[in-house]
């Protein structure tokens, strides 16, 4: 027993060992948190830079070189916004609700056909399924200036040029959403828990809004993030003509039309564009981590 006893302690004192081998010393750690710290850093200075305009006096906008910093910060640039914006073509509140909208509108339409397409493709099993998914994935590869042409000349003939739906239309079907949503099924759905249900008596339709949607609510709230960012900063490309229909970019590019003078106006209206999309990032912060670390992963 005591030789039994022994050999297993030489045999922890051997892993722990070659454990420590590929650990980093105390001295890397630091080095790696300090690098980490300085990229995240790096990453937010054009938030801070957007910031610290928006506060700055006209004589340091016109300043050259620019500096980063503000030495003598004012509240100007957001005092004359309501002024700025009441010479605008139509109502200020007019391009809000717009795209508040069109922001709701395709996040909410995105997340139920993407997941709809995602729980279709994870659970049929046609022979063609995988073929359809390989198409879902090269259409991954295009980007969207290659498909305006086709895309304007397909609205035109359907009838939605200068209409909400050309906001929205194209954004449902983003591939994106579809990839995502597919790959976290795979990992988070149990196949034994859906024949279950089925076994029960429950429909493919009743199993998807009662059983999948909450398993997977961490992707489509990572989907809805990106869907809300990209749909809030959404711009009409040669699709809108009518004033009352274009967003809140459209008139913030207005704004930034008056000049230089107004560049610090257009920066403050820029931080307060930004507001949206990061609270919308802090509610689903953690899904959205939660998705990341889980991506690609299988049983």
């Amino acid at each position: 027993m005591k030789l039994f006893n022994s050999g297993k302690l030489k045999l922890t004192a051997h892993k722990k060992k070659n454990y420590k081998r590929f650990t980093r010393s105390r001295a890397a750690n630091v080095v790696f948190v300090s690098f980490l710290l300085l990229a995240g850093l790096f990453m937010v200075l054009p938030l801070i830079y957007s910031v610290m305009t928006s506060f700055k006096p006209l004589d340091e906008l016109l300043a050259f070189p620019p500096k980063f910093y503000v030495t003598r910060p004012t509240m100007q640039n957001y005092a004359v916004l309501p002024s700025l914006l009441d010479n605008l073509q139509v109502p200020f509140s007019r391009y809000l609700f717009n795209s508040l909208f069109i922001s709701v509108a395709i996040t909410v339409g995105h997340i139920i056909v993407a997941g709809m397409a995602a729980f279709t493709l994870s659970n049929c099993k046609h022979k063609f399924i995988s073929a359809v998914f390989w198409g879902v994935q090269i259409a991954l590869l295009f980007n969207g200036y290659t498909l305006g042409i086709p895309q304007y000349l397909i609205f035109s003939k359907i009838g939605i040029i200068d209409t909400y739906w050309v906001y929205i239309l194209p954004a449902l079907q983003s591939t994106t959403g579809v990839f995502l949503m597919k790959q976290y099924m795979d990992v988070s759905v149990p196949k034994a828990l859906m024949e279950a249900a089925l076994l029960d008596g429950a429909g493919y339709y009743r199993i998807f809004w009662r059983l999948v949607m909450p398993l997977v609510k961490p992707a489509w709230l990572t989907l809805a993030l990106f869907s809300f960012r990209d749909a809030w900063a959404l711009q009409p490309g040669g699709t809108i003509f009518d004033e009352s229909l274009k967003t809140l970019p459209v008139a913030m590019n207005q704004i930034a039309a008056s000049g230089i003078a107004r560049s610090g106006s257009v920066m403050a209206a820029t931080v307060l564009l930004m507001i949206p999309p990061i609270l919308v990032y802090l509610v689903s912060q953690s899904n959205v981590m939660e998705t990341m670390s889980s991506a690609g992963m299988k049983d």
